[in-house]
């Protein structure tokens, strides 16, 4: 079966519907969360939000595990895993390296911002490399999941609510509101989330396709033997 045929039968859109509606779950969950300053385990309302157990973050290993078999059970031709992973770490490598660039330039928050944003959007291109069905389903899922938290951002942040989603980087400098919002919201969830979306759920889906793709020639080898 192609890849063409494959994806006729089932739309990207139909593939990250729950995915994306999970994700938005979460989302809430975790603005009620802070808003109402529940455990801070669980809903850290510090600049980031670093390290709190709910969050959407989280569901990426796992729907790129969900996406890469679903999408390898419509198409067995699929590339195997090892591609899948050694793109993923391509781009993970990538990524260290301009991070590494950033500081080596001793670039200002704006300039280290807007060079990991286009190093983001090279290694998400990367990922389309390996499989670009497999990288158009986390693509899309990622824009699905990210755009209700630009929204939450925005308005968090023109309202001062308290939480993660408006508390600036302690060294960023002093602005307006919607200056904030691109620097800390718009900017860095439409392209550092994503990639982190497509290349982490890349990497699980692609370990997840190169472990079943082992089990079942275990089996085979087996059932021959």
């Amino acid at each position: 079966m192609s890849e063409v045929s494959s994806n006729s039968r089932v739309s990207i859109m139909h593939l990250i519907l729950v995915p994306a509606l999970i994700s938005l779950g979460v989302t809430i969950l975790r603005l009620i969360g802070e808003l109402k300053n529940w455990s801070s385990l669980l809903f850290n309302p510090e600049a980031g939000g670093g390290g709190a157990l709910v969050g959407i973050a989280w569901l990426v290993p796992i729907f790129g595990i969900y996406f890469g078999l679903k999408l390898a059970k419509l198409n067995p031709d699929a590339p195997g895993g090892g591609r899948i992973i050694a793109y993923a770490c391509l781009g993970l490598v990538a990524f260290t390296l301009f991070v590494f660039l950033a500081r080596l330039l001793q670039l200002q928050t704006g300039g280290q911002l807007i060079l990991l944003a286009l190093a983001s959007l090279a290694i998400t291109a990367i990922q389309f490399r390996a499989w670009p069905a497999f990288a158009k389903a986390l693509l899309a899922y990622g824009v699905a999941a990210r755009i209700p938290v630009v929204l939450v951002m925005l308005f968090a942040i023109l309202g001062n609510w308290g939480t993660h989603y408006d508390a600036p980087p302690p060294d960023l400098p002093q602005m307006g509101a919607w200056t904030r919002f691109f620097w800390i919201g718009l900017l860095p969830q439409l392209t550092f989330w994503i990639a982190y979306t497509v290349v982490i759920g890349a990497l699980f889906g692609g370990i997840a396709k190169a472990l079943l793709s082992l089990v079942r020639s275990q089996d085979s080898k087996m059932v021959e033997g």
